[in-house]
């Protein structure tokens, strides 16, 4: 079967119903700067320059060009009300957005419209919604809020393309993020209470072990770190937050 028509048909749900009707409730506010999802509004630009030097990196793109990924398909796994598919879109990318929440599919097809982008968004688990391969494929902030990593990284590898990309993005089990992501954050009210469960946060060494078990090759991990001077930032440190880069490793011959 030729690569680019290669359905992804990987079995096993990954969708926490509870996580779903969390963020679904927010699906309203999701587009507010200034609302429950402020955080994820400041994260967004550092994420997007990650996200752009990796694309010209992997498909050899110019830095000046506006439109990256023409000609490319893309999945945002784990959407929401589409803060990343737009921009990627805009980038000139084919996008399809899959979230667990239909209210946050809602929010997304009515914001796209608004903005006069063609985004393909679905509800429902990636695996069973039978879509094709991507070029490049976008988790960011999902993982840890899945029922079964390894079967969500097996989601994701099969909708990768061989010769594709992958981003993924997720905070780190440590003191750091504790303190400052979850206690900090949901007592003074820059995330909503119950967004995190600290303890299923996966550490990077952790996120290592899933990809290779998925049949994938994680790039350099950078940080998201946070200073009173410079806000959200990348950083060499990783105690808050990380992303990284996958694609599919070479088949044994």
């Amino acid at each position: 079967m030729d690569n680019a028509t290669a359905t992804i048909t990987t079995a096993g749900a990954t969708i926490d119903p509870r996580e779903a009707a969390h963020f679904g409730k927010l699906a309203a506010e999701w587009w507010d700067p200034k609302g429950s999802s402020a955080m994820l509004h400041r994260l967004n630009p550092v994420r997007l320059g990650f996200i752009r030097e990796a694309i010209d990196a992997h498909f050899s793109r110019d830095s000046r060009t506006l439109q990256p990924l023409a000609g490319k398909r893309v999945l945002d796994a784990g959407c929401g009300a589409g803060l990343l598919c737009e921009p990627l879109s805009r980038m000139g990318g084919a996008v399809t957005g899959v979230d667990a929440a239909p209210e946050n599919i809602a929010a997304a097809r009515a914001h796209a419209e608004a903005m006069g982008l063609s985004i393909d968004y679905r509800a429902g688990e990636l695996g069973s919604l039978g879509l094709r391969r991507f070029d490049l494929v976008c988790s960011l902030e999902v993982i840890e809020h899945v029922t079964d990593k390894a079967a969500f990284l097996a989601q994701l590898a099969a909708a990768l393309a061989d010769d594709g990309l992958m981003i993924l993005s997720c905070p780190n089990r440590t003191v750091a993020s504790r303190v400052l992501l979850v206690e900090a954050a949901e007592r003074l009210g820059h995330v909503p209470r119950g967004t995190h469960d600290w303890s299923q946060f996966p550490t990077p060494e952790e996120l290592q072990e899933l990809a290779t078990a998925a049949g994938l090759v994680l790039g350099q991990p950078r940080g998201i770190a946070w200073s009173p001077t410079r806000g959200l930032h990348l950083s060499d440190d990783l105690s808050l937050n990380y992303i990284v880069t996958a694609r599919k490793a070479a088949p044994l011959s």
